[in-house]
């Protein structure tokens, strides 16, 4: 797997935050390892468990609508968006990483709000497999980071 540079970013300071966590349950065993690992890195971040909310939904397409409930309620300062979509056969692979990411940066977008997106695409199970740990810790990251951008800009 090529590795990204990512730059170096401000130190992550996560006491305070509450953040929510949307997970698709398709491809589960991917999602749940996304899951573990983006909890564990929010809990690193000094995240307290009690500020976690973290709900689960059939799959990608479902993630944008749960987001936007959890925007709704006015009560997070980041979301996190997690999911597996692994190509098939059929057009519908297109249908629904573009849809499920179109929908994830609407929610953002209406709400003014952070959201994580780590609805990982890829064209086999062990690209995910090779992805979910990495992309689930860098998803905590960027939930935190954001939250903390925001609200120095607001």
């Amino acid at each position: 797997m090529f590795d990204a540079e990512q730059g170096t970013g401000p130190q992550l300071n996560g006491a305070g935050l509450r953040i929510g966590i949307v997970q698709a349950r398709f491809n589960e065993s991917i999602t749940n390892a996304l899951a573990a690992a983006c909890r564990a890195e929010l809990l690193a971040a000094g995240v307290l468990e009690e500020n976690i909310d973290h709900v689960q939904v059939p799959g990608a397409l479902e993630v944008p609508v749960a987001l936007q409930a959890m925007a709704q309620r006015g009560e997070y300062h980041a979301l996190v968006a997690l999911g597996c979509i692994i190509r098939g056969e059929t057009y519908h692979f297109e249908l629904v990483a573009n849809e499920s990411g179109a929908g994830v940066t609407r929610v953002s977008l209406d709400y003014e709000l952070p959201i994580a997106n780590a609805i990982i695409t890829t064209e086999n199970m062990e690209q995910a497999i090779a992805r979910q740990t990495d992309k689930g810790r860098d998803a905590a990251r960027v939930a935190v980071e954001m939250a903390q951008l925001l609200e120095t800009l607001n």
